[in-house]
């Protein structure tokens, strides 16, 4: 068992007695519980609409649906994040094209995707990587240019901001995420935002087994998917949305004790969130040097697990997977700078049950694998 985990939800009474409180109605799902957690987050990003659904996954995939994005239309996106975000662009035919990252922000580079648009290029879906966000004004520029469609991928992000403007709201549409490693939790789930009629529209349809808003029950108006959210996900979250302030305020607490204390570590490299960028802190991520091969990276993990802290590498590129490799044809060495931080991250323990005590245990251990 792991005596420091590597994430974990924040959970307090009022979610729990909001979740019972469900279990003792007939409105499982479908009730007054979705309606009101997705105001919760119409009413915090002062956006125009939110749609609950069942994961980011099925958010990004009801999106790039509603954007008509299909059979050989290619996506740039990054490989440095989990596989949803581009797996969600292969679902109805679409292919992600792999641009590589700044080394220092670890987000994907807006001038590198201006390069690699071509003429089969449609979409651009940037990924908010660890809570920071990437040049958002560089990326719509070029969108714009080429007549691009944009979605950002902000499941990581809830409560960030790009130059004064919330994640969420720097594309035409964004998808947060609910996993419980997540700012907050619905145990599964995911909120698409946009201030698109039509992208709303669609995906409040598709998300409900194609019916349109006034229509019947067995009436079905196009293909769709059950994508719903329950009332008992949606109890959580609307209690989550209401202690988001105290919860991002607990995490930001937690990785300045990581910061402060590994600030003279000579042996890693933290990621560089732009002056433009206000991060709400999703992950504890550190770069290992050039000094270390990945081999050297394992070990060290292995390490850690045998004194029971929790850890892991973040991420694998997603250009390397197998599927990926045979899909798309990508091999090593296409993304080197992807490659060279993926080969050298950690990720040590984040939450909001971590104390300070904890977070000197994780550090003294960590320092002592390098």
């Amino acid at each position: 068992m792991e005596e420091i985990s590597l994430s974990g939800p924040d959970i307090t009474e009022a979610e729990i007695e909001a979740v019972v409180g469900v279990l003792r109605t007939r409105h499982l799902s479908l009730g007054p519980k979705l309606p009101a957690f997705e105001k919760a987050f119409t009413d915090r990003l002062g956006c125009k609409h939110a749609i609950a659904c069942n994961s980011g996954t099925s958010g990004l995939h009801l999106i790039w649906r509603a954007m008509e994005i299909g059979p050989g239309d290619e996506v740039l996106t990054t490989s440095f994040s989990f596989i949803a975000s581009s797996n969600s662009a292969m679902f109805d035919g679409g292919k992600p094209v792999f641009v590589d990252i700044d080394p220092e922000t670890w987000q994907i580079d807006a001038e590198a995707v201006a390069a690699a648009v071509g003429p089969k290029t449609k979409a651009i879906l940037p990924v908010d990587v660890f809570g920071s966000i990437p040049d958002m004004d560089r990326i719509n520029q070029v969108a714009a240019a080429n007549r691009l469609r944009v979605l950002e991928d902000c499941c990581e992000a809830l409560g960030s901001t790009y130059r004064g403007r919330k994640a969420g709201t720097l594309a035409e549409a964004g998808v947060f995420g609910f996993y419980p490693n997540k700012q907050i939790t619905t145990g599964e789930g995911g909120m698409i935002v946009t201030d698109d009629d039509e992208i709303a529209f669609r995906c409040r349809s598709m998300r409900n087994q194609g019916r349109d808003p006034d229509a019947g029950w067995l009436q079905h108006a196009r293909l769709g998917f059950n994508y719903r959210l329950c009332d008992i996900n949606c109890a959580l979250g609307e209690v989550q949305m209401q202690r988001l302030d105290e919860i991002l305020a607990t995490r930001e607490r937690v990785a300045g004790w990581y910061r402060e204390r590994l600030a003279d570590e000579t042996r890693i490299q933290m990621q560089k969130v732009p002056d433009e960028v206000d991060v709400s802190w999703f992950v504890m991520v550190v770069r290992l040097t050039d000094d270390y091969t990945q081999a050297q990276r394992d070990q060290i993990l292995e390490t850690l697990r045998g004194k029971g802290i929790g850890c892991s590498n973040y991420f694998t590129p997603i250009h390397l997977q197998p599927f990926y490799q045979e899909a798309c044809g990508c091999r090593p060495g296409d993304l080197p700078k992807t490659e060279a931080l993926s080969a050298r991250t950690v990720a040590l323990p984040f939450h909001n049950g971590l104390s300070e005590s904890d977070v000197d245990q994780v550090v003294e251990a960590f320092r002592g694998a390098l």
